[in-house]
């Protein structure tokens, strides 16, 4: 055995040899990514969330209820219109040069129109003037210009027979439900030979009754 010191060894190793060491750039690296993973992360889901927002269709907004226009939405020319009750008889038939319709209310202007509606005994009714306005269901007329109304002669209610009825003046309102005609303007009524002049009417044809207001003309023809 070496008497010399056990450290000797070391004298034999070749200390000019570098030891190898862990590397501290990588680990650095790694270190700063580390620290801006959680960054990086969120920016991703932020541009993925913003892709699928652009991606995603747009929910329609409720769109506010648009004025209803006060002109005319559609217009007939040279036409006729018939109305049936429920058993398939013919009860009302419009017809005129033009009509023109109002959506904000409901109503139908008619130029040179003609009216023909049959009652429930049957008995036709016949009406015409420059200009008639009626309502959405067509139970109501408004005649204004040269305005006629014939009430054909023919059996009542009751079995007795009752006389032709003619109202003629610039402006007459026909009621269907009930049957009324009134008018606020001058009127001359005919009824079989006998002539009337009122400055207002207001005739019920159920009852077969007509008021009259101020100045009023009878002319009777001899019985």
């Amino acid at each position: 055995m070496s008497t010399s010191d056990p450290l000797d060894f070391f004298d034999d190793v070749d200390q000019t040899v570098p030891v190898p060491r862990a590397p501290r750039r990588k680990r650095q690296l790694w270190d700063r990514l580390s620290i801006y993973l959680p960054v990086l992360l969120m920016g991703l889901l932020a541009l993925a969330s913003y892709w699928l927002l652009r991606a995603t269709p747009a929910t329609e907004l409720p769109q506010a209820e648009r004025p209803v226009s006060s002109e005319p939405d559609y217009f007939m020319r040279r036409f006729s219109v018939k109305a049936f009750d429920a058993k398939g008889t013919l009860k009302t038939e419009v017809s005129g040069v033009e009509a023109r319709h109002f959506p904000a209310t409901d109503t139908v202007e008619i130029d040179n129109a003609r009216i023909r509606h049959i009652g429930d005994q049957g008995l036709p009714t016949l009406a015409s003037a420059r200009l008639v306005t009626t309502n959405g269901d067509n139970t109501e007329f408004v005649l204004e210009g040269d305005a006629v109304i014939v009430r054909e002669a023919g059996p009542g209610a009751d079995g007795q027979a009752l006389p032709r009825l003619e109202f003629r003046g610039e402006f007459l309102h026909i009621y269907l439900e009930p049957d009324r005609i009134v008018s606020n303007r001058p009127v001359t009524l005919l009824r079989g030979n006998d002539r009337l002049v009122a400055d207002t009417l207001d005739y019920t044809g159920e009852d077969q009754v007509a008021q009259f207001k101020g100045r009023v003309k009878v002319q009777l023809a001899p019985r």
